[in-house]
C-alpha cells in the first residue's frame, strides 16, 4: 500500500465565504483516501480507521465557522485523525488490561442497602463488644483477619482447643444477640 502525504497546498480552491457543507464535501472528495490510509497505518484496522476519519470530518464540519485559516483545514483533519487514532489505541489498551468486569460490579445495590448494611454492622459490632475479651480476640482474628486456627493460637499464645472453644462460644453469643441461629 503506497501512502501519500497530504499537503496544505492540496486543499481545493474554496471561497472564503464557502459554507461548511460544500467545503467539507470538497475536502472529503480530495483527501478521504489519504486520511483513511493515515488512520489505518496508526490503528491497524480499516473499519476503525474509517470511523476515525469520519469523526475527523464531522469535527471539521462543526468547527468550520471558527476555522481562522481555511488553508489549514487539511492540517486540522490530519491532527483530528492522529488524536482520534491515539484515543482508539488508548481504549484498546484499557480493554486489554481489564477485559471483563467482575459480576459483582454489574449489580446495583438498592438505595437503602447502605443504611441497612450499616445498621447490621452496628448490631454485629455491639454484639462483638459484649463478648468476653478472649472470645472477642479469637472471633476478630479468626473471621475478620482470616487467620487459621493455628495462627490465632500462636498469636494469642493459647492452645488450638482454646481457639476452637472460644470461637464456638463467641459465634453462638453473637447469633443469640442478633436474634437468630448461627
Amino acid at each position: 500500500m503506497r501512502t501519500t502525504m497530504v499537503r496544505n497546498e492540496d486543499v481545493p480552491e474554496l471561497s472564503p465565504m464557502a459554507d461548511a457543507d460544500s467545503a467539507v464535501a470538497a475536502l472529503f472528495q480530495s483527501h478521504r483516501l489519504a486520511m483513511v490510509r493515515f488512520a489505518v497505518l496508526l490503528v491497524d484496522d480499516v473499519e476503525t480507521g474509517e470511523d476515525v476519519v469520519q469523526e475527523a470530518y464531522a469535527a471539521l464540519h462543526r468547527r468550520w465557522p471558527a476555522l481562522a485559516d481555511r488553508d489549514a483545514a487539511v492540517g486540522y483533519l490530519r491532527t483530528c485523525v492522529l488524536n482520534g487514532s491515539r484515543s482508539v489505541l488508548r481504549r484498546r489498551r484499557t480493554v486489554r488490561r481489564n477485559p471483563y468486569p467482575d459480576a459483582d460490579s454489574l449489580t446495583v445495590e438498592g438505595a437503602d442497602g447502605g443504611v441497612l448494611l450499616a445498621e447490621e454492622h452496628r448490631e454485629v459490632i455491639a454484639a462483638l463488644q459484649r463478648l468476653p475479651r478472649r472470645q472477642r480476640e479469637v472471633i476478630v482474628l479468626r473471621y475478620w483477619s482470616e487467620l487459621s486456627e493455628a495462627e490465632v493460637a500462636a498469636t494469642l499464645g493459647i492452645s488450638l482447643g482454646a481457639v476452637k472453644s472460644n470461637a464456638f462460644h463467641g459465634r453462638h453469643a453473637i447469633a443469640a444477640a442478633l436474634g437468630g441461629a448461627e
